[in-house]
């Protein structure tokens, strides 16, 4: 297929543009949100204990993520109009909050007496991700969105291994925000209610009936 024809056919990929708003705006708030932000934290978030090994699923979601962006791609463009809506907006939802509502946390702990291989690649996580604007939580909210659209893609009907996979994977990613005291539980509440508030606005209406009326 030439280049053309590529760029022809699969068009619905300008979206993808998204990431030179999204990525210059966060770059912006992590070096300005440096002070006087609201810390979140309950009671509870000091009773879950520090584990390094879940940094494993928490750089799985870089894998995650991407790929089923890159199936929708290609595989539907429906699909992939629905979770790109799904997740944009969301993201922009985020950015806004934080803009107007600066937060973060200070949940981490001392680990330098940890040396083991997960341990160090959390200590240089530390080190390049601030623990600012955490809420919601954009490693819980993009990883049910893209949950959501491969439990709901007609490519995957009958696909019950992927999807199970996909599914634990997606927990353990949820569970290591909070493990690597990277969020506090009130971020990853948020996670779930702006994806429940998206999946409401993306999937629950029948756009193309809409549209076809208007």
């Amino acid at each position: 297929m030439k280049i053309k024809d590529f760029l022809c056919k699969y068009k619905h990929a300008w979206t993808l543009l998204y990431v030179f708003i999204y990525m210059p705006w966060f770059v912006y708030l992590e070096k300005t949100v440096t002070e006087n932000y609201t810390v979140l934290h309950l009671p509870i978030d000091d009773k879950i204990p520090f584990c390094e090994y879940f940094i494993i699923p928490y750089y799985l979601w870089f894998l995650f993520v991407p790929a089923v962006i890159v199936y929708l791609l290609f595989y539907s463009k429906k699909e992939f109009y629905e979770a790109s809506a799904f997740l944009f907006i969301g993201m922009t939802i985020f950015l806004i909050i934080c803009t107007v509502w600066p937060n973060g946390v200070n949940l981490r702990q001392d680990i330098s007496y940890r040396n083991n291989i997960c341990a160090e690649i959390v200590k240089s996580l530390y080190k390049t991700d601030t623990s600012t604007n955490v809420f919601p939580s954009m490693h819980v909210f993009n990883t049910l969105a893209c949950l959501i659209a491969m439990l709901k893609s007609k490519g995957l009907k009958g696909r019950y291994i992927i999807k199970a996979s996909a599914t634990i994977l997606s927990v353990f990613i949820i569970l290591a925000t909070m493990f690597l005291k990277q969020h506090s539980i009130i971020d990853v509440f948020g996670g779930f209610g702006l994806a429940a508030i998206m999946y409401i606005l993306v999937y629950v209406p029948n756009w193309e009936k809409i549209f076809n009326k208007a």
